[in-house]
């Protein structure tokens, strides 16, 4: 099956189309339809009417954007009229939601004449709180956007002109550092005259770049002053007092190349032709003006490229844009996208490509290697830290400018746009928060890993912890000069020779247990992870992380001989927590215990809870079990029911808990208050304990896995000190993650 066949089963399967409306409050009962709709409508109402601004309090105004179009200049297919262009507008709907949680109603309108569309745009303006206008053909593109802009209050922003200008313009200030250039040193050439080439042209002026340094070529040549006459007026601005010539003449000597017409009209002779270290921006879709390898292969020089490709480095997507300058706008209340929020925005993406780019990024384009240089001057589309740096860039710029209505608080601001792309981003920021508030020392056990070295990278930058690397000094040295992380880790290398005491402390601990001097000579040399457990124990870091390159048990086995268990625990579990849209619930023990007693399962409970309040989260927990309240009874169920009843019985448990209960009376209130009102949980449970370890593993991994729950952890809990063992593999994030909680637990200690 071909693409265009793959296209229109998709758009075509059942329910038709891409987007659909959902509601966000309760309609369950009667009383909640009467709030919905009539009589209770009727205060909000009232209330809009005194008071126009109340609208974003009481509608969803405020996250509301149109994406209008009459499909006139539909990318690669032209003018195909409003109609057929809803899938293209249904599509960028799509991408707001996606990627900034911003909500879209598409609006296609059959006007060809701009002040038809204009007023019919302008009359919608009560129902948003901000309009995309797209896929208008120019120079009618111009006339609409400078109209609505002059009569709406509220942010008007043309994709097609000022997305490509804002992303383009990120490349360019990275690349223009990268050739060693000062922007208003560069000669831009410009192939293309229309809304694209115009808004970008434009905006590069805002940058730095002098208007008399860009030359702009349309079909006919050269826009120079004796063509003044022929050309649009917005292709006027940008006429030259240069003699006439084509786009050849345009290229000799110049240092950027900006194409924004069509494929295959630069020639290889004609890049030769430019400055040293050529900048060239060949953004024609699906065909580039010159392809990626004839730009590279025509010079011996560094040729710093971009195009509009997915397959080729530098992609100029749009959608690095206009999600993330939106959501700063609407958060704010902007009444205009000004200038200043749109050089924000670019210089925010700029800036970006210059940090350590997250696993996650990297595997979703295949593994290639992602670090700032001439092959990656512009983020990924899909890097989700876009929206935190350029969102609020865009809203701080508002303020600053006079755009903004509404003044925000912009440390808060960004746990906000963190809970908006999840609820585990919204619980971590939590620990984050508080591990930045007084960090510790970390021993990262398998420091010659590059995920560990990035992670002691971002750890040290965000003042989350002080990162300590175990492992061979030259090799980590070596490594993080390869990534270009700009830090000097604190590193303990296990085999220097300085290192006496950890072996006789080993020795001392271990030696009734079998192990003679010599051999804990050789643990203390050749495994970091018993190290990094004397180093704990001893005080000399306050944490530590391990088990990214070993099987958990064996990563586990170091920390449990040397370190123990706590004072008031005999035995350790595995934590998860796992993050669903509305809801939140650790889930123990899924890594340690197989087949806990009634013993075990009530300290794994105390425990769990003990970690769910490290959270901000007042836990309720319930023992799972397949039975209810005794309604079986055998050894089985009545490990958990002895447990609960141990738990309510004890008057140091200060949260309520109950058991033993199947999974669904736990979690569904209906079932729980419902049919078993006498339980001693008034809301579902939080915390919810396994009565095994297969249990517990099966559990939370269907829970992740077909429930949609976003799983942080394993966290051990019940250890003297803070350790926390990772899976082999975890991503970069789940270090920085396990190390905050782990600094919470030594902030505790």
């Amino acid at each position: 099956m071909g693409l265009d066949e793959d296209a229109l089963e998709y758009h075509g399967a059942d329910p038709p189309g891409k987007v659909e409306i959902a509601t966000t409050k309760p309609t369950n009962t009667q009383r909640d339809l009467s709030l919905a709709y009539s009589p209770g409508v009727a205060a909000p109402c009232l209330a809009i009417e005194e008071d126009p601004q109340d609208a974003y309090s009481y509608t969803a105004k405020g996250n509301l954007v149109g994406v209008v179009s009459n499909g006139s200049a539909v990318l690669g297919l032209g003018d195909i009229g409003a109609g057929a262009s809803k899938p293209v507008m249904e599509g960028k709907g799509v991408l707001f939601k996606r990627f900034a949680d911003i909500d879209v109603f598409d609006i296609e309108l059959d006007h060809e004449d701009p002040d038809a569309f204009a007023s019919c745009v302008a009359a919608m303006e009560p129902t948003f709180g901000g309009i995309n206008l797209e896929d208008i053909k120019a120079p009618e593109c111009f006339l609409i956007e400078e109209r609505l802009r002059e009569e709406m209050s509220i942010p008007v922003f043309h994709d097609d002109q000022h997305g490509t200008a804002i992303i383009s313009g990120a490349a360019l200030l990275n690349a223009a550092e990268l050739a060693g250039k000062r922007l208003d040193e560069l000669e831009v050439v410009f192939s293309g005259a229309g809304a694209s080439a115009i808004a970008s042209a434009r905006f590069y002026v805002s940058l730095g770049v002098r208007p008399e340094h860009i030359t702009m070529c349309d079909s006919s040549g050269i826009i120079t002053e004796a063509r003044a006459d022929e050309v649009n007026e917005y292709k006027r601005q940008f006429a030259r007092d240069v003699p006439e010539g084509d786009l050849a003449d345009a290229l000799d000597g110049a240092d950027v190349f900006v194409g924004l017409s069509i494929g295959g009209i630069v020639s290889q002779e004609m890049v030769r032709s430019m400055g040293d270290n050529p900048i060239i921006f060949a953004m024609a879709n699906p065909d580039p003006e010159i392809t990626y390898e004839d730009a590279k292969d025509a010079r011996d020089d560094d040729v710093i490229m971009a195009t509009g490709r997915s397959d080729y480095p530098n992609q100029v997507n749009n959608v690095l844009g206009f999600p993330f300058i939106f959501r700063g706008a609407l958060d704010v209340r902007a009444t205009e996208i000004n200038e200043a929020m749109k050089v924000a925005a670019a210089e925010a993406l700029a800036d970006l490509a210059k940090q350590d780019v997250p696993d996650e990024v990297v595997k979703a384009y295949g593994d290639e290697p992602l670090q700032f240089g001439p092959d990656y001057i512009i983020p990924k589309p899909l890097d989700p830290r876009v929206l935190f740096e350029v969102a609020p860039a865009v809203a701080r710029a508002a303020v600053d400018s006079g755009a903004a209505r509404r003044e925000i608080d912009f440390e808060e601001y960004r746990e906000e746009l963190e809970a908006r792309l999840g609820k585990s981003r919204e619980m971590m920021r939590v620990v984050l928060n508080k591990a930045q508030s007084e960090p510790k020392r970390v021993a990262l056990c398998e420091g010659e890993d590059e995920k560990m070295i990035r992670a002691a990278y971002q750890l040290e930058e965000r003042g989350i912890a002080e990162p300590v690397l175990i492992g061979d000094r030259a090799e980590i040295g070596a490594v993080a000069d390869d990534l270009g992380l700009d830090f000097s880790p604190e590193i303990v290398d296990p085999d220097d020779g300085a290192h006496d005491e950890y072996v006789d402390r080993l020795h001392e601990l271990r030696r009734r247990k079998g192990v003679t001097r010599s051999e804990a000579e050789e643990r203390i040399r050749k495994d970091p992870n018993y190290f990094g457990s004397v180093m704990v124990e001893r005080g000399d870091a306050d944490a530590m992380l391990t088990g990214l390159t070993h099987h958990y048990p064996s990563a586990l086995r170091p920390p449990l001989q040397v370190i123990g268990t706590a004072e008031d625990a005999n035995y350790a579990a595995g934590v998860y927590l796992l993050t669903f849209k509305n809801r939140i619930v650790f889930c123990a023990d899924a890594t340690v215990n197989q087949t806990p007693d009634e013993e075990i399962l009530a300290e794994i409970t105390r425990h769990t809870a003990d970690l769910a309040r490290r959270f901000n989260v007042e836990p309720r927990a319930a023992l799972l079990s397949y039975s209810n309240f005794g309604s079986v009874d055998n050894e089985g169920t009545r490990k958990p029911r002895e447990a609960a009843r141990v738990l309510r019985n004890d008057p140091s448990v200060d949260f309520p808990v109950d058991g033993e209960m199947q999974a669904d009376t736990a979690v569904v209130e209906e079932i729980l208050t419902g049919t078993y009102e006498f339980t001693d949980l008034d809301e579902p449970a939080n915390v919810l304990v396994f009565p095994n370890l297969e249990a517990g593993n099966i559990g939370y991994k269907l829970l992740q896995r077909l429930g949609g729950a976003e799983a942080i952890g394993p966290m051990l809990v019940g250890m003297d000190k803070p350790v926390h063992v990772l899976q082999r593999g975890d991503e970069v994030k789940d270090i920085v993650n396990l190390a905050g909680v782990a600094v919470v637990d030594a902030q505790d200690e």
